[in-house]
């Protein structure tokens, strides 16, 4: 008999837990894998347009690296970064292009340039599986400003995961043009 109580207890929990009430909205549940980019504002530069400072920077991507010999492969996801260090004033990222290991241009990431608010960042992603770039693709990042801001950090993140084990790490950008107006 009391296996029995305990049992239907039991069952009568489970179905009472599961059921909603009418009229009370449930919760939608996050999805930890979703992320949202946040909207960009995309800014019209014309000749008349003053510029204090800029920069175009060269960031090295691995699409994938050898492990053991030339042979073994692990492909890897690509997350370029970029991240507006200055406090008050925003930076204009112009261009962000992907090229693969001879040098050709293999996508165009902005359309129109955008603005990049103060202690704001956003990102651009290489998947695991996109291989064209090959083992010595980059991106070239283009970015200005209309006053004198601090510099922001351009850097690419690789990652990847295969059952019990993982690798990641960072790629900074560098600074190969800088364009100061003084």
């Amino acid at each position: 008999m009391k296996l029995y109580l305990y049992f239907s207890s039991t069952l009568a929990l489970i179905v009472l837990s599961s059921c909603s009430l009418p009229g009370i909205p449930q919760k939608p549940q996050s999805n930890m894998n979703q992320v949202t980019q946040p909207q960009l504002r995309v800014v019209t530069l014309d000749e008349n347009s003053k510029i204090a400072m800029g920069q175009t920077i060269y960031v090295p991507i691995y699409s994938h690296i050898y492990y053991e010999n030339q042979k073994e492969v692990l492909y890897l996801s690509a997350t370029l970064s970029i991240r507006n260090t200055d406090l008050s004033n925003p930076i204009i990222v112009t261009s962000v292009r992907y090229y693969d290991t001879e040098g050709k241009l293999i996508k165009h990431y902005l359309e129109r340039p955008v603005e990049l608010g103060s202690l704001a960042s956003t990102d651009f992603v290489v998947a695991r599986t996109d291989t064209t770039g090959g083992l010595g693709a980059n991106f070239i990042v283009e970015w200005i400003a209309k006053k004198k801001v601090s510099e922001p950090v351009v850097e690419a993140v690789m990652i990847s995961a295969a059952s019990n084990q993982g690798i990641s790490f960072v790629s900074p950008g560098r600074v190969i043009k800088s364009h100061n107006n003084k």
